[in-house]
């Protein structure tokens, strides 16, 4: 009894032993380094293949035997969707079908249960014509899942256990581990213990074979995985191509060179001097309307079209003198007539002179007496448009009694529109200005002119808007941009390239390969109203998102 109890450890013990060994994948001890686990693949990850030139970028995605294939521009990674694609297959030459929604499909029964494919793609878009190259590597179905059920297991199957375990194994241990094992099966036979030692083997035999399952299990192509766009510990992104196009995502090819530095300075919107005039009345009085009444605002007129009348006033003292002044000037008149009347009978005794004389102070009379009677009757004033525009400001009203120099209307041309900007130092003609709006809009200005009297310790500097005015208004306030003679040297970029990360460091994103975004800390200043320059983070020859950027930022 003592010798089987003994028997019975010894065997439980050893079959313990060899299949804690051999569960194990590896051991490291001292002087052994098995290296750092392999990098985690997603599962939500698709096999695909990727090719590209300097004309092309090809992503295909293969998916229950079906090849997907999108195909964009390198530089700009815009999509290519009006294209001709044929691919070299081990089955040989198959053009892809184009679909809807601007991919490519390609059937794929070569694909089997996997293995590696070396494929060519000739490309026909545009009237360019380029080959790609690249190679779709399937993960091969495994049928260690189906084997692990079964309660046989053929000598070739528990070779091949061994030789995977001791692959993974040092030798020496999976040496001792035999040995274990086959000194706990001679001792359960010698005991006639059969059932232990059956039990012991199928215990082995499914620790060999249970990792090799998994395996097989993991490493199968997954024909329901989505693409999915992720971010990976190290921060970079993947972001398959679909969700790319949805996104709009563009990119752009970094180059250095030498740019001048900007300043920056406030600014509003006002009139061009040469476009735009003010309507004022010289004559005190009372307003009336024109014919079709007063123009309202935002009204096209004319030069000389007459946009309102002025009713003279005049006082009860004046009335007085002209009315004096009429009689005067009739009394005058009568006197002349009469002495007229004398000379003209007597013409050929007296001069001529004195009759002429005569003629020409009556008729002067008669004309200041016409003078005076227009005066009295108040002949109103006409106020018309000095410019051709559009009424920008107006505060005329009928009855509204005005003074003299006042404004009634202003007039300006929204077409031709400047730009007065403040500095605090002398500047010199600049080349290149740009006026940055509050939406982000930019326009492009041309230097006109810098003062030299100082308003509020400012001198004012203007410019013209040589771009579409539209959306804009008169003393609207913006900021200018304007460069300096200082030169640096960096890669301009559009301003919407720029992101910033959850620390506020200023960040681009980098289009590493069709699918793969990496987040680079860069230091930047401003260049001009939608670009900026990038001094440090980022070499040129870099693909630089341009479009997007922000939306790529959100991806966690």
């Amino acid at each position: 009894m003592q010798f089987q109890l003994v028997s019975r450890r010894i065997a439980a013990l050893a079959a313990l032993l060899f299949g804690l060994l051999l569960f194990q994948p590896a051991w490291s001890h001292d002087g052994h380094d098995h290296g750092a686990p392999p990098t985690p693949v997603s599962n939500t990850i698709a096999p695909r293949i990727d090719a590209s030139s300097t004309a092309f970028e090809l992503i295909g995605v293969f998916r229950k035997q079906k090849l997907t294939i999108t195909l964009d521009r390198f530089l700009t990674n815009e999509p290519v969707t009006n294209a001709e694609i044929e691919v070299e297959t081990p089955k040989g030459m198959v053009k892809a079908l184009a679909n809807p929604d601007g991919t490519f499909t390609l059937d794929a029964p070569w694909a089997g249960d996997g293995g590696t494919f070396d494929l060519i793609f000739t490309i026909m878009a545009e009237g360019e014509i380029d080959v790609l190259t690249g190679t779709l590597m399937l993960p091969a179905a495994k049928l260690a899942a189906a084997n692990a059920s079964s309660s046989v297991f053929s000598g070739a199957a528990l070779a091949q256990g061994l030789r995977e375990r001791v692959a993974a194994s040092d030798l020496s241990l999976v040496v001792v581990a035999i040995v274990a094992f086959l000194l706990g099966v001679l001792v359960a036979r010698r005991r006639q213990r059969r059932g232990i030692a059956n039990v012991m083997v199928m215990a082995v035999l499914a620790l060999l074979f249970a990792p090799s399952v998994a395996s097989a299990q993991t490493s199968a192509p997954a024909e329901a995985a989505v693409d999915l766009a992720q971010r990976f510990p190290d921060g970079a992104l993947f972001v398959p191509k679909t969700t790319q196009r949805v996104l709009a995502i563009r990119t752009v090819l970094t180059a250095s060179g030498e740019h001048s530095r900007t300043i920056t300075l406030p600014g509003r919107v006002i009139a061009d001097p040469a476009a735009s005039g003010s309507v004022q009345t010289s004559l005190a009085g009372r307003l009336t309307p024109p014919p079709g009444g007063f123009a309202r605002l935002g009204t096209k007129v004319k030069a000389g079209d007459v946009l309102a009348l002025v009713q003279p006033s005049v006082g009860s003292a004046d009335m007085t003198a002209q009315q004096q002044q009429a009689r005067e000037l009739d009394q005058q008149l009568a006197l002349v007539q009469r002495r007229l009347e004398r000379l003209r009978p007597v013409a050929n005794v007296v001069a001529r002179s004195q009759i002429e004389d005569a003629e020409l102070e009556l008729k002067g009379l008669e004309n200041r007496r016409a003078n005076l009677e227009r005066a009295q009757k108040r002949e109103p004033e006409k106020l018309v448009a000095p410019v051709d525009g559009v009424i920008a400001a107006a505060t005329a009203s009928p009855g509204q009694v005005v003074e003299t120099n006042a404004i009634i209307f202003q007039i300006i041309d929204p077409a031709r529109l400047w730009i007065e900007a403040l500095t605090f130092d002398a500047m010199a003609g600049t080349r290149n200005a740009a006026a940055r709006l509050g939406d982000g809009r930019a326009l492009k200005l041309d230097y006109q002119g810098t003062g030299f009297a100082d308003r509020n310790q400012a001198i004012p500097v203007h410019f013209a808007i040589v771009e579409d005015t539209r959306g804009l208004r008169m003393g609207q306030l913006l900021t200018v941009i304007t460069e300096t003679e200082d030169v640096r040297s960096g890669i301009a970029v559009p301003r919407s390239s720029i992101v910033r990360a959850s620390n506020g460091q200023a960040l681009v994103y980098e289009h590493a390969n069709a699918e793969r975004f990496v987040p680079r800390e860069v230091r930047v200043e401003p260049l001009d109203g939608d670009r900026v320059v990038i001094v440090s983070g980022i070499g040129a020859g870099k693909r630089i998102v341009t479009q997007g950027a922000e939306l790529l930022n959100q991806i966690r």
